[in-house]
């Protein structure tokens, strides 16, 4: 097996990063414990950022303040060493300088240099910059200015002291403290080169008086971070404790609203969670009893309705038995049990249950014959263009969207019988691609506004001519059309025919 089955084979989908991140956002911005999560981590880590800009700030100006007193106290230092150096001739200045090494009167690294040695400044905050200016600066003031004078914080590691290269490193212990030296932690060297004569330059290099005083300012340090770092996981992981344990009883509810009207008698719900949770669940039991007892209520009746039309119907097919004419007993019948299942599909539907009608090959032309029939009966003009077809479906869902779309040519669009002088409606019947059988309604009455047209199919949808053609209705039997067209996996379109009137186009699937 490939590895990317493998990781397709767990979830159902692939693994990428891209849906990753997006169900990661999806939780933190969508979901309520997400956002919960996200506002408490963002609080605190805004409070920790404060705290430490403040923190910064207070330290940064306690470190300049130390960093003028270095400036001070160096410049003072290296004053004394260069003043004591110059009152000497040339030849016994390295006889001081050796007597100074021995003795320690210095705490400067003095070396005499025929020129000035390179120095690479150590990269570092601001404030190693503004030292070397304040120290140069009083320097200056103190030895004059007319001497060559510079002045650079630098590494110690590969630090010359001599234009020949000599390094810092290479000196004995007994000149320079080893700890000063250590890779993960050098302090930083102060370097003062001074023209004192001509061809001659006087080399001292120190440490601070506090040698590691800048390390203060780095900022991001595991030290630092790692304390930071391990609040905001702790906050994490408690914040999504807290936060599934107040929206576990949302959840819940969600869960239970879902089922409501799937469950004859649901159970209430246990009330727990915060005030207001145990508010809305209090809310939610009290509305579910009653709509139960509604639903029930409902049932009841539509159970009387349907036991007392079961009596007349049972009548009128005992009666339907003395009829001689046997075409018509076979009509009769077939009209009393089309009744009958239409008042037990009533109660199933206020029962809240599925339609359990069987699919079954069906031939369109013949319904249509038979509704034709009885509409000419009734005085109503209707044409059909009829051939042999057979859908797939539901005989009775068929016979009542096709009885409405009928109903509805005929009251609106002007199918009234021949005493009215209304135009005939027509209907047309044609096999269509994809072993679809395509059903055409055209009316010939005032048509529909085209901004209207997107309406019509929407429950309780009802037009101002059609309110003034006929004032009963509830404006359902197009809605019921598009519901049953779409439970056969049908589709229904409406237009305005170019001649003038409404046409309605019907598709539903052949038997595969």
């Amino acid at each position: 097996m490939r590895p990317e089955a493998g990781i397709a084979g767990m979830g159902g989908r692939r693994w990428t990063p891209q849906a990753g991140i997006q169900r990661a956002l999806a939780f933190f911005l969508d979901s309520l414990q997400g956002r919960f999560v996200l506002a408490m981590l963002g609080g605190l880590a805004l409070v920790q950022l404060l705290v430490n800009l403040l923190w910064y700030h207070q330290l940064e100006q306690r470190t300049r303040r130390q960093v003028e007193l270095a400036a001070h106290h160096l410049s003072s230092s290296a004053q004394g060493a260069v003043r004591g150096l110059r009152e000497l001739p040339a030849a016994y200045r390295p006889l001081l300088i050796e007597q100074l090494r021995t003795m320690g009167g210095t705490r400067f690294l003095v070396f005499i240099n025929t020129a000035a040695v390179e120095v690479q400044p150590l990269p570092g905050p601001p404030v190693a910059r503004e030292l070397e200016a304040l120290l140069q600066q009083e320097l200056q003031a103190r030895l004059g200015r007319e001497a060559p004078l510079r002045v650079t914080l630098a590494s110690p590691l590969g630090l010359r002291v001599g234009p020949a290269g000599g390094l810092l490193s290479d000196l004995p212990e007994s000149w320079v403290d080893p700890s000063l030296l250590a890779a993960d932690r050098p302090a930083p060297f102060l370097v003062i080169q001074l023209e004192t004569e001509p061809g001659q330059w006087l080399y001292l290099s120190s440490t601070l008086p506090d040698p590691f005083l800048l390390e203060q300012l780095e900022f991001f340090t595991w030290q630092r971070m790692a304390p930071q770092g391990l609040t905001l996981a702790l906050a994490l992981l408690l914040s999504l404790v807290a936060s599934r344990a107040l929206t576990r009883p949302l959840r819940g509810l969600s869960r239970a609203a879902a089922r409501v009207g799937h469950r004859s008698s649901p159970r209430p719900l246990r009330v727990s969670g915060t005030a207001e949770v145990r508010q809305a669940i209090q809310a939610f039991n009290e509305m579910q009893e009653r709509i139960r007892r509604y639903l029930s209520d409902r049932e009841r009746l539509f159970a009387s309705i349907s036991h007392d039309l079961r009596t007349p119907i049972t009548r009128l097919r005992l009666r339907s038995e003395l009829l001689d004419d046997e075409a018509v007993q076979d009509e009769f019948h077939e009209d009393l049990d089309e009744l009958d299942l239409m008042v037990k599909t009533a109660l199933q539907i206020v029962k809240d249950t599925d339609i359990h009608e069987n699919r079954v090959p069906v031939r369109i032309d013949l319904v249509l014959q038979k509704m034709v029939r009885d509409a000419r009966m009734a005085g109503q003009r209707i044409e059909l263009d009829e051939r042999p077809l057979t859908v797939f479906g539901k005989p009775l869902a068929l016979k009542r969207a096709l009885g409405n779309l009928l109903d509805n040519a005929v009251f609106y669009g002007g199918g009234a019988g021949s005493a009215g002088g209304g135009m005939a409606v027509e209907l047309r019947m044609e096999a269509g691609p994809e072993g679809q059988v395509l059903l055409t309604v055209r009316d010939h009455g005032p048509g529909v506004p085209e901004q209207a047209l997107h309406q019509l199919g929407q429950p309780y949808t009802r037009l101002a001519h059609g309110r003034q053609a006929r004032e009963e209705g509830l404006g359902l039997g197009l809605s019921i059309v598009r519901d049953i067209v779409a439970d056969h996996g049908g589709h229904l379109q409406f237009r305005n025919h170019s001649e003038g009137g409404l046409e309605v186009r019907l598709s539903l699937p052949c038997p595969g």
